[in-house]
This record gives C-alpha cells, structure tokens and sequence, in this order.
C-alpha cells in the first residue's frame, strides 16, 4: 500500500506542484489587498489549479509511454507505467477521472465568473492533453514553454483574480506575465536533463533545437525579466510607499535564489538534475507567498 501511494505520488509530480499553485496564490494576494478577496471562488480555483496540473502530467506520461519517449531506467524521476508498476489503462483512467473532476469544480466557479468561464475550461482540459496528445503534440514541436507561459503564468493569475474581483487589473496581468517566466524554468530544467533523451525519441523541445547553453542562459534570463516586467510596482513602492520599503528584500531574495539555482544548473547533469526542478519551483512558491503575506498584511 505504501509502495503504491509512492508511485502515484510520483505519478503527479508533486515537486513541480508550486507552478500551478504560485499563480492562483499571487492572485488571491491581490484580490486581499485590493478588497476583493473571496473564499470560496479561490478554494475552487486552488482546487482547479492543482486537478488541471495533475491531469497534464498524468497525460503527459500516458502518451510519453505510448510514443516511446520514456524508457525504462530513465535520467528523470522514475515513471510508474513505464516501469511496469501502473497499467497503460490504469493510468488513462485516472487521468480521465482527474480531468472530471477538474471541470466539476471548473463549473462550480460559473456563479462567481460568468458562463463565458464554460469555454474557457474547455480550452484548458484541451491544452492539458494537446501538450502530449494528438496529431501535433505541443510539447513534441517546440512549444512546450508557451503552453506552461499561458496556463501555468496568464491564465490562472488573471481569471482567480478576476473571479472574486469580475474586472481585470493592470498589476495583476504584469504578475502573470512575471509567474509565467518562472513556470517557464521549471520546464527548463526538465528538458535540459532530458536533451539526450529527447532527442534520440524525436521530441523537438527548444532544448534539442537551441542546445543546452541557450537553455541555461533563457534560465537565468526569465528569472530577471519576470522582476523587471514589475519594474513598475517597484517604484511605487520605493516612492509611492504602497507597501513599505522593506517588500524590495522579497524580489532580491528570489534573484539571489534563482541565480544560485542557476548555477547549479549549469554545474550538473544527468540525476543530478532533478532536485532543480523542485528548487526552481519552490523559488517561485516562496516569492508568491512571501508577497501574499504582505499584500494580507497590508490590506
């Protein structure tokens, strides 16, 4: 039973959970701040975000086992199906059910939102199977990181906002854009570690195509634009005095941690890799808490 649960659990993927839940905690922050906050539309959505995440990467390792793109014995974390400990079946049913339940309480959130959330969702469950799935996988031609920029960054940022407060901000959407270029390294680090892998599976991620110097350097760069997109809420800070001076230490506190994750990166390979995906993951969880505690603070 135990042995079981552990595989499941890797099966989710759970150090990479950070990235969908950064975004909808960023957002709740906001809304706090703003007088806009309500509990249960940003439970649903903390609920929605974690199903979405899970299904994506249930999916993700149903159809990477059907296209042959994991083998047994592999660099990254081990995979249940690949290694005989799920059934194909299992695992598709599973995913199934997640993405059910995902869109059970997706449509619990047209009350607050609107029906116009409906399609929305729709498009979303799609995006989580046409990462992997379909004539042209997403993640198989390049575009991989503008699927995570999107609905690990924009989406989730703007809609919890938008339904507890049922309007758009202009400091929310440049929020969304900064945890999006977060999420991005995530999956950074993941196809770094897998270049050799996916290369010789005829998976085309922007590692295999620019190589890994690039990837590093696109790593390193994403941390500092996501920080200056804020660029602007900075220097309210600094000479508006919307939050005390001190709130600065937070985004230097995350460049001092990306830049060591960095370094890590470029240092290491193989197996050694893989704690970088939960470390890059957790440095945007901490920025994302550490300012929702402020905005809590402060509101």
């Amino acid at each position: 039973m135990k042995r079981q649960l552990k595989i499941w659990l890797e099966c989710f993927r759970l150090r990479t959970l950070p990235v969908s839940l950064s975004g909808v905690i960023i957002a709740i922050g906001i809304a706090k701040w703003h007088n806009r906050f309500q509990w249960v539309p940003a439970v649903l959505c903390l609920v929605f975000a974690l199903l979405a995440q899970i299904s994506s990467n249930t999916a993700n390792e149903y159809y990477d086992y059907l296209k042959g793109t994991d083998k047994p014995g592999r660099v990254g974390p081990r995979r249940g199906v690949t290694e005989g400990d799920i059934t194909p079946t299992t695992l598709r049913n599973v995913t199934i059910g997640l993405l059910v339940a995902a869109g059970i309480v997706g449509c619990c959130l047209i009350p607050y939102g609107g029906w116009w959330l409906l399609p929305v969702g729709i498009v979303i469950a799609l995006a989580a199977l046409a990462y992997s799935a379909g004539p042209y996988p997403l993640s198989y031609h390049g575009l991989g990181e503008l699927m995570v920029f999107i609905f690990f960054g924009l989406v989730p940022v703007n809609l919890t906002y938008y339904v507890m407060a049922l309007r758009f901000d202009p400091l929310v959407v440049l929020f969304s854009i900064a945890i999006g270029l977060m999420g991005v390294n995530v999956l950074l680090v993941n196809n770094y570690r897998d270049v050799e892998d996916d290369r010789a599976a005829g998976k085309k991620t922007q590692t295999v195509m620019r190589g890994r110097p690039l990837t590093s350097f696109a790593y390193l760069l994403n941390g500092y634009i996501a920080i200056a997109i804020l660029s602007a809420f900075w220097f309210m800070i600094a000479f508006v005095k919307v939050l005390p001076l001190w709130t600065l230490l937070i985004p230097l506190l995350y460049l001092v941690m990306h830049t060591v994750t960095w370094n890590k990166l470029r240092h290491r390979d193989g197996a050694a890799l893989n704690p970088l995906l939960g470390e890059t993951a957790r440095n945007m969880l901490i920025f994302t808490i550490l300012f929702t505690i402020v905005f809590i603070i402060y509101s």
